[in-house]
């Protein structure tokens, strides 16, 4: 699924943080300055987010310990949704828990069923500092847990158990990108 950039975006791919990388298992830290750094930076996710294919990509992910992530994402009826949200709050989880295809670009070729909630409200602000809201249902909500996961320093991976996770991180200690301790 490859999306043209924004237009008028001005964002520079940087470089993506892999497993390992000890900066993807800190939890992040809250944004307090709303200023044109902070707006950068949201251009600089989409920019990177959309290098790799992604629909969404958390902030720590290109190494910046900030509560902020981007999406590009459909719902299950593939309705498109595009935004941003800075220190995201995770208000309501709910539905049915359905386990679908989970991948990350922070693990490459990696892909596991696994298990979320099929509803999800975020709260939180934009660059600006204005509140918003954020309502996902399907393949889009799954997208806004597993960003949150990220800003406070967790995987897909973790969520996996049993057969799966062994699967997983079976497939991570094969990857070219490997770490050193698998997980």
């Amino acid at each position: 699924m490859r999306h043209a950039p924004i237009p008028g975006s001005s964002g520079t791919v940087r470089p993506m943080r892999l497993l390992g990388d000890p900066g993807l298992r800190e939890p992040c830290r809250d944004v307090t300055v709303f200023d044109a750094e902070l707006a950068s930076l949201v251009e600089d996710l989409f920019a990177t987010m959309y290098a790799h294919d992604g629909v969404g990509l958390a902030a720590n992910q290109i190494g910046v310990p900030l509560r902020v992530f981007v999406f590009d994402c459909p719902d299950d009826e593939d309705v498109r949704h595009l935004g941003h949200v800075v220190n995201p709050r995770l208000v309501h989880n709910d539905g049915v828990v359905v386990t679908g295809e989970e991948g990350c670009l922070s693990l490459p070729g990696v892909h596991a069923g696994t298990a979320r909630h099929d509803e999800t409200v975020i709260e939180g602000v934009d660059k600006d500092g204005a509140p918003l809201r954020v309502e996902g249902t399907g393949f889009f909500a799954r997208c806004l847990q597993h960003e949150c996961d990220h800003l406070e320093g967790g995987l897909f991976v973790d969520r996996l158990t049993g057969l799966r996770r062994h699967r997983a991180l079976r497939a991570v200690r094969r990857a070219p990108w490997a770490p050193g301790d698998g997980a």
